[in-house]
Order: C-alpha cells, then sequence, then structure tokens
C-alpha cells in the first residue's frame, strides 16, 4: 500500500479549489527539502514526548534537527495537549488518546487517508489536535479542510461507538505563537462532506475540472509550469507597465493584491529556467549562462596578516582581519600586489542565466560547472 494518498489530507486546500493540480503534481517530485525535513523531526520528537507523558512506552527520536528551540515547543505541545485532556476528564473520567492515528476517510475522497497527530475521543466532544512546526504560511483551523477530512477520519472510527455531537479541531503551531480552534456540529460536517467534498473529491481523483490559480498554488508542485497559473498572472500586462502616477487606485490596487504571488511566481519561473539551463544544458531562446560576479577573498588570513606586518603595517585588524577592499587602500595598489598577490584570489562567479543582450561572454556549461563546484 502506499504511503502516500493522490488526495493528500494536507493539500486538500488545494485539490478543492484546482481539481485538475493533485494528478498534474504527480508529474513532478516533491521538493519539499529541508523545511518538510525539519517540521518532520518535530513531530517525531513531540510524538515521543507525548507518548512519555501518557506512560506509553516511546524511544526517544535523534535527529539533526534538535534543538533548545525544538526542544522548548515541544514541551509547550505536550503540555497544552494535556491541559485539553485535563479538562475532558471533569466530563469524561476515561477519554480515549490516540496518537498518530491512521484515519481514512475513503468513503467521502477515494484511497485518501492521513495521521492524526492527537485525538481525544469522548463522549460530546471529540477532540483533534494539528501539531504544525512550519512558521512560514499562518494557519488557521476554520474552515480547514484537513482538519475536516481528519474528523471525518475520526467519526469513521467512533461515531456510533461514542455519543458524539460536535467536533473541536485545533492547530497548534509554536512557532508563529498560533494555537487556532474551530468547533463545528457532527451533523453540519456530514452535510459539507456530502455536499462540497465527496463531489470535489471525485473530480480531483479523475483529474478533470478546471484549473484554478489562487494563494493555493504556494505548495503545488507543477505551479512553476502550470498555463492557468501563469495566464492570471499575465492578465497584469493589461496595465503595459504604466508608471504608478498614471494608474488609478483601483487599478493599483489590483496589483498590489496580485504582487506577492506574481513575485513568487517570477522567482519560480526564473529559477527553475536557471536550474535546467545551468545543470543540464537547457538552452532558452534569448538567454544565455554567463559567470556571475564574484568577491575576491584571501587563501589564508593567517599568512596575510604576517605578510602585511612584516611589510611593517599595523593597524590591519578590526574585530577580524579588514577586507580586501580596506586593506587595498591601506597599502595602495602597487604595494598590495608586491605584498599579497600570491594571497588573495577571485574564484568564478556562480552561473547565470541573463538575457543575451547582456555584454559578459557567453560561458561552456560543463566547464562552468566544474570550475564552481572545486570552490
Amino acid at each position: 500500500m502506499s504511503n502516500h494518498a493522490i488526495l493528500s489530507a494536507s493539500g486538500a486546500h488545494r485539490w478543492m479549489n484546482c481539481t485538475p493540480s493533485a494528478r498534474l503534481e504527480l508529474e513532478f517530485d516533491d521538493k519539499s527539502g529541508e523545511a518538510a525535513a525539519e517540521g518532520t523531526a518535530a513531530h517525531a520528537l513531540s510524538e515521543h514526548k507525548l507518548r512519555k507523558a501518557l506512560r506509553m512506552q516511546s524511544d526517544k527520536p535523534v535527529s539533526q534537527y534538535d534543538s533548545d528551540e525544538m526542544d522548548k515547543f515541544t514541551d509547550e505541545y505536550v503540555e497544552f495537549v494535556l491541559e485539553i485532556i485535563e479538562q475532558v476528564k471533569q466530563d469524561c473520567n476515561d477519554p480515549l488518546v490516540l496518537i498518530e492515528q491512521r484515519l481514512d476517510f475513503s468513503t467521502y475522497v477515494p484511497d485518501s487517508f492521513g495521521t492524526g497527530d492527537c485525538l481525544i475521543i469522548a463522549d460530546g466532544t471529540l477532540h483533534i489536535i494539528d501539531f504544525k512546526y512550519g512558521q512560514g504560511v499562518l494557519v488557521s483551523a476554520e474552515e480547514n479542510p484537513q482538519m475536516k477530512l481528519y474528523s471525518l477520519g475520526a467519526l469513521e472510527l467512533f461515531d456510533g461507538i461514542y455519543d458524539i455531537g460536535e467536533v473541536s479541531m485545533t492547530i497548534y503551531q509554536p512557532r508563529r505563537e498560533n494555537v487556532s480552534t474551530s468547533t463545528v456540529s457532527k451533523e453540519s460536517l456530514y452535510q459539507w462532506a456530502d455536499e462540497i467534498l465527496k463531489p470535489k473529491a471525485e473530480l480531483a481523483f479523475t483529474g478533470d475540472g478546471n484549473y484554478c490559480p489562487g494563494e493555493w498554488c504556494q505548495f503545488c508542485r507543477a505551479a512553476v509550469k502550470c498555463r492557468a497559473r501563469a495566464e492570471e498572472k499575465m492578465k497584469l500586462a493589461v496595465f503595459e507597465f504604466t508608471l504608478p502616477p498614471l494608474l488609478s487606485d483601483e487599478e493599483i490596487a489590483e496589483i498590489l493584491s496580485s504582487l506577492g504571488d506574481l513575485t513568487n511566481w517570477a522567482n519560480d519561473i526564473m529559477a527553475y529556467a536557471a536550474n535546467a539551463a545551468i545543470n543540464h544544458g537547457k538552452e532558452w531562446p534569448g538567454f544565455k549562462v554567463v559567470t556571475g560576479r564574484s568577491n575576491r577573498k584571501y587563501t589564508n588570513e593567517k599568512a596575510v596578516a604576517e605578510a602585511v606586518k612584516k611589510a611593517g603595517y599595523q593597524d590591519i585588524f578590526r574585530q577580524s582581519l579588514i577586507t580586501i577592499t580596506q586593506m587595498e587602500k591601506l597599502l595602495g595598489k602597487k604595494r598590495f600586489n608586491e605584498i599579497l598577490g600570491g594571497l588573495v584570489k577571485k574564484p568564478p562567479g556562480k552561473p547565470v542565466l541573463v538575457p543575451v543582450s547582456d555584454k559578459r561572454s557567453e560561458i561552456t556549461i560543463g566547464t562552468a560547472k566544474n570550475d564552481f563546484m572545486e570552490e
């Protein structure tokens, strides 16, 4: 069985708004990188601490991301969960607490499942708590489809066994000092699942529906090559880069509302194109790869200091050795070259993709890449 659902709970906000995106994403590698790895480590540590606090057996995970900050935030998460458990115990002597529980919501979303960080099950209210270690985007529990999917998966297991009337969904995001809770009735959740979720999920699973760009594009793996997103951003060309004083307030407001994502989109396109050109030899019409700017470096600071002191210069340190530019000014170009000529180097700059109108000479990719990698 696959460890990843095509229609993931974490991506629900995206595939419910842009139903074809889930299938399109399958054509692209997952490059979630360091932030995702750090989040996984934080989840593992929080799971361990919560299990220990509840007197369950657990081995402490070890990770390269371990830090005092992570230790503090995971401790606070555990304290938060324990407080919720104590509140629940006021009405239920023995609530069921489940950690990292697999939840199946395939009744509404084909072949879909997820993992709930913490479930507290008791008569009356079912609590779902999701620990989010990321700090880039503030996450709200209000109308959060991921949390609703987890709730449906939990109800699939326990509705009928417990007399559940409502579900309390909480996002615990310590690095943003964000604790967001939304409570909905069981009936409204089922109504949402039947009327909104299920039809959207059926379209998404088959890759049907219309591409619909929006803020949910941010974490879409296909975003950089998505035509619908490109067309949405290119709509701003209607203003033909008119200077701000010639735009109306309404036009400026329209541009401002898209500016952040437009900048991200442009950066994504440039990064994709540059990577393809520099690392894979892709040739883009109207562009070339050249050597970027670089700064001179001392090859050996200790040898530089000794050489300059030997030449009779003493005032060469601030908090550290003065910069090359300051040193050249102190010694003069001629003496600088005489004394330090063999102790200063200028490494090759990183390859960059630029328009062909750029005055720098085009470089051969293989050679440039090898020169840079040697540094």
